[in-house]
């Protein structure tokens, strides 16, 4: 009767602690999200009086991890380039690839003081033999390509280059595909918070203890975080429960997030302009440049042999070797010309959807998981810690 009465004339009391359980809920699940991402940088006094967020605190780890699993599980370097006609590989450089021939072959035989020696006609027919040639050197060196593309590309490190140049990259990848899951963490801080509160509503009826409201402040910040983030992954298989089923989030959205990291990663990660580099600048580069010259060099051989014995050999080899280093020069901004064939070609974003689709429910978890493993002990602590400052308050309000 007596807490009947209380009640009465305390009821806004009452009606307010499961409705600011639920607002702690909500705001430690949103300082948990914010603090996964924010800042990028370090803010404060390092070491450890101040904070960076967790994905860009962990970039290093997080990116091997990331890489790892596009590498070994995703993308097959050998499996993409053979999807790359050389035949309509060169119908797209062709214009490029004229355009080049005719200015390395006027440069280099300028140089080799041929050019001024030749009448224009001959001049003409020179730089048409050469550039007669061209869709066969584009065969060649593709060939030379997709054969020993694992020789020429570390595919692994073009993700890694990719992802460190800006650590904004790996915080957009994480972030983009795991927005569903940080909205049901917000959401499952509202929802546990509330039915908590309902409790403490119920323990401080009884004790009118003032430590009732930052221990159940605290209660609430740390199981609701922790329950939350489990609730993410877990359970991987669905379950059922009666008339319920229950599925991990992130387990349940496989196919969206499929599309959606594929989109991601073909756009920003494993692009033409990146793949490209990784070829012609990447730690395996040598071997291709030796496959270019290669194949310049031979090309050289069967379209200008006759002028050998009039230019001697010795300077008709420094003149090949020259045209060769030429044309590497000219390959990157080149080859980009074929930059929308090769993407549509490659067809990189629909091969991760479809390869994710065939992990196993550990390995899709991975995609995801390491962002919140390293660091969940400390964002379910400030959880708590903020859930604590949020009861004493309700302490010094109720009762002052």
């Amino acid at each position: 009767m007596a807490i009947l009465d209380d009640f009465i004339a305390h009821w806004q009391v009452y009606l307010s602690m499961p409705v600011i359980a639920a607002v702690i809920g909500y705001l430690t699940k949103r300082a948990a999200i914010e603090m996964m991402f924010r800042p990028v940088d370090f803010v404060g006094v390092p070491p450890l009086l101040g904070w960076q967020g967790v994905v860009p605190r962990n970039s290093e780890r997080m990116i091997a991890v990331a890489a790892e699993l596009l590498t070994a599980k995703l993308v097959d370097p050998k499996e993409i380039f053979q999807r790359l006609d050389p035949d309509k590989l060169a119908k797209e450089l062709e214009l490029p690839l004229l355009l080049a021939a005719d200015e390395i072959t006027r440069e280099v035989m300028a140089r080799h003081g041929l050019w001024q020696a030749l009448p224009p006609l001959a001049q003409e027919m020179v730089i048409k033999q050469v550039q007669a040639g061209l869709p066969d050197l584009v065969r060649r060196i593709m060939a030379e390509l997709q054969d020993n593309i694992d020789d020429v590309l570390d595919i692994k490190q073009v993700a890694i280059s990719a992802m460190h140049r800006d650590k904004r990259l790996l915080v957009k990848l994480i972030r983009d595909i795991s927005r569903p899951e940080m909205a049901f963490i917000a959401r499952c801080g509202v929802y546990f918070g509330l039915v908590l509160g309902l409790v403490q509503t119920v323990v401080w009826a009884l004790t009118k203890a003032p430590l009732v409201l930052p221990l159940f402040g605290a209660a609430i910040g740390w199981f609701t975080d922790w329950l939350a983030i489990k609730l993410v992954f877990f359970p991987r298989e669905r379950k059922k429960f009666g008339v319920f089923t229950f599925q991990g989030v992130f387990q349940r959205r496989r196919d969206e997030v499929a599309k959606q990291y594929g989109a991601l990663v073909a756009r920003e990660v494993m692009t033409v302009p990146n793949l490209v580099d990784g070829v012609l600048r990447g730690p395996r580069s040598d071997r291709l440049l030796e496959l270019v010259h290669q194949a310049v060099e031979q090309a050289i051989d069967e379209q200008a042999g006759l002028a050998r014995p009039i230019v001697g050999a010795s300077r008709f080899a420094d003149l090949r070797k020259a045209a060769a280093d030429r044309a590497v020069r000219y390959l990157p901004t080149t080859i980009l010309t074929a930059e929308r064939y090769a993407t549509e070609a490659l067809d990189i974003r629909d091969t991760i959807a479809t390869k994710m689709r065939r992990l196993t429910r550990v390995e899709y978890e991975a995609l995801l998981r390491p962002a919140f493993r390293q660091d969940e002990w400390k964002l379910i602590a400030v959880g708590a810690v903020i859930g604590a400052v949020i009861g004493e308050l309700q302490v010094l309000l109720f009762l002052h």
